[in-house]
């Protein structure tokens, strides 16, 4: 989505890279911070239920697209671990960490593989979301099942975590959509 607002514009590579980076920096940021704000408040079965670093990196993959997209969604989970590790609390945990990186790698990348389409059409964020958390989810069930044997992390352990993680996700699966599209309004107004 982001790409289309560029080429509109017809900036230059330079400014297209800055823009993405700035872009790329402000969802890893609010995917550790937002995290943070959840277990405060709602404690740690909060982060679970809720599952807040996952809409920072569905909303960076409907708007930077697939490549950038990709980049965000393992970059999150390893700042995240690695800022909050040096407080001596690391989220996500480290036997977590894998699986985060590969289940939101596909989270930020399926969604980002509809970025063209939702330039286009801005409704198209709810079947991008849709898709992406499903087959993020499912990524990380079949990483359970081919790695139980030697994590800690059982098939039963991860289908408990998808089952908990149903309402936010649910709730992303609105919220996320909805927010791409009023920005697409807003960006929509600003070319009038």
């Amino acid at each position: 989505m982001i790409d289309a607002v560029l080429d509109r514009k017809k900036v230059d590579l330079k400014v297209k890279i800055t823009v993405k980076t700035a872009v790329s920096v402000a969802v890893v940021a609010l995917a550790v911070i937002l995290p943070q704000i959840v277990h405060m408040t709602l404690g740690a079965n909060g982060g679970a239920q809720w599952l807040p670093m996952y809409l920072p990196i569905l909303l960076g993959g409907c708007l930077l697209g697939w490549k950038w997209g990709l980049g965000v969604g393992i970059l999150s989970p390893i700042a995240s671990f690695l800022i909050t590790l040096a407080f001596g609390n690391p989220m996500p945990a480290a036997a977590r960490l894998p699986y985060m990186i590969v289940e939101l790698a596909v989270f930020a990348s399926v969604s980002g593989m509809f970025s063209e389409k939702i330039a286009e059409r801005a409704w198209m964020a709810f079947p991008a979301v849709w898709t992406a958390a499903v087959l993020g989810r499912c990524v990380f069930l079949a990483s359970a099942a081919i790695f139980q044997s030697v994590s800690p992390l059982s098939v039963y352990m991860a289908w408990t975590q998808v089952q908990t993680g149903l309402i936010g996700l649910s709730l992303q699966a609105v919220l996320v959509p909805v927010l791409v599209m009023a920005l697409s309004a807003a960006i929509a107004r600003e070319r009038k």
